[in-house]
């Protein structure tokens, strides 16, 4: 997103942090209706266009979204959906993506609230792990022929009861409506807004053998170090990794000794 597409998201998650705040609220219920709203908006072009004239005002677009959706989802979710009518949005497809980023992030918070965060972080990325080493599940779940209900039934059985609720939901929604994304890319993004939810950074960590948990916590503190933020490891096996360990944070990729690299990265931080 750009400048004012990032602005108005940044403001809406604000809005939608204060919402789930308050024990009033809740962040399931939320989730579905934001859900909703996204799947209206993204097949409606000529209403996502109308929601983010820059030449109508933002009270006429809030009054449009009452109208329109007053009746259909909780008065907390119009308002919240209203309050984005009314920012300026770069492009049309900013606000859907917005919409749908705030759904994932109302289910994380959900699962924050009932003290399994750290779960379904870790389920979303075992379970992409787990979708890039079998093609024949790959196919099934992208296959554009098969129907959403299809691919509900095949997670439903292959995650029910084996996954928290929020990861049953996050991946199946992903799965449902991609909205052209890639299903690695969808995956990679949830993983990192969970992430975000304890503000941390996300290092997916693979290696020639198991860690240890003395390794975990040594290197949890050295990356933490490094780059200034907690550090959450998304963990692999790979015998036939380069040297021993790869590291990735971000678009950031440290390969061979790790050690010797972090310790070159600190002088070079320090210098």
């Amino acid at each position: 997103m750009n400048g004012a597409s990032r602005e108005a998201l940044a403001a809406a998650r604000e809005r939608l942090d204060a919402l789930t705040d308050s024990t009033s609220a809740d962040a399931t219920s939320l989730a579905d209706e934001l859900a909703a709203v996204t799947a209206l908006l993204d097949r409606e072009a000529g209403l996502r266009r109308v929601l983010t004239d820059p030449a109508q005002s933002g009270e006429a677009k809030a009054e449009l979204v009452q109208r329109l959706l007053g009746a259909q989802v909780s008065g907390v979710t119009a308002d919240l959906v209203a309050g984005m009518a009314r920012a300026r949005w770069s492009q049309p497809r900013d606000l859907v993506d917005a919409l749908e980023q705030l759904a994932d992030i109302a289910d994380l918070t959900a699962a924050e609230k009932r003290g399994n965060l750290d779960e379904v972080e870790d389920e979303l990325f075992r379970f992409g792990r787990i979708v890039s080493s079998s093609t024949e599940l790959r196919a099934a779940l992208t296959d554009r022929t098969a129907g959403a209900g299809a691919k509900t039934e095949l997670l439903n059985r292959l995650l029910g009861g084996r996954a928290k609720p929020a990861t049953e939901r996050l991946v199946v929604r992903l799965v449902a409506a991609p909205r052209g994304r890639s299903l690695e890319a969808g995956l990679e993004s949830l993983s990192k807004l969970a992430a975000e939810r304890r503000d941390r950074l996300v290092a997916v960590v693979t290696s020639a053998v198991p860690l240890s948990d003395t390794q975990k916590q040594r290197l949890g503190a050295a990356l933490g170090k490094l780059y200034g933020r907690r550090i959450h490891l998304n963990l692999d096996v790979d015998p036939d990794v380069v040297g021993g360990m790869r590291v990735q944070v971000g678009d950031e990729v440290i390969n061979g000794s790790l050690a010797d690299r972090l310790d070159e990265a600190a002088r070079r931080m320090a210098s």
